[in-house]
Parts: structure tokens; sequence; C-alpha cells
């Protein structure tokens, strides 16, 4: 596991969420930019990288597919509500 070289970002507030629970389900950013695929998402892995780093901007249909594929509710990403959907 590689450590985070640049310091966190302030351009989105779910880049941490998505992080926590892609770990705590066990994925590795590959398996989540392959799903983001399916999901009709073009994202390569330094961009996912810098999202949950917060150091890019995240997009509505991005956020969407995000909460689907992690089985969590946009305002959980967002931190405004708990996990489940």
């Amino acid at each position: 596991m590689r450590l985070r070289k640049q310091e966190l970002g302030d351009r989105n507030l779910v880049g941490n969420r998505v992080e926590l629970v892609r770990k705590q389900k066990g994925m590795k950013q590959k398996e989540l930019l392959a799903q983001l695929q399916v999901n009709g998402v073009d994202m390569n892995a330094s961009g996912l990288s810098k999202l949950e780093g917060q150091i890019r901007f995240v997009t509505d249909i991005e956020l969407v597919a995000l909460a689907d594929i992690l089985e969590v509710s946009v305002d959980y990403l967002l931190g405004r509500d708990v996990k489940n959907k």
C-alpha cells in the first residue's frame, strides 16, 4: 500500500468517505475504477487518487455512480447522512 505524497486538498467533500468505504469493502482502486467504467464514468487511476485526496473536483455524475457502487447514499458521501441508502 502506498502512502499519499500530497496533503489532502479542499476541492471536494466526498474523497475521504469514498476512500473509507472502499477500504471497508476491501476494494482496491482498480476494482472501483472498473466499476466506474461499467457505470459509464471514465476515470483513470490518477483521477481517482486525486478525488480520494480531495485534490480534484467531483462531478454530479461521478458522485451518483460512486454512491451506487459503494452502496451508500449521496448524502453520506457528502457528510450529511448515515451510511445506508
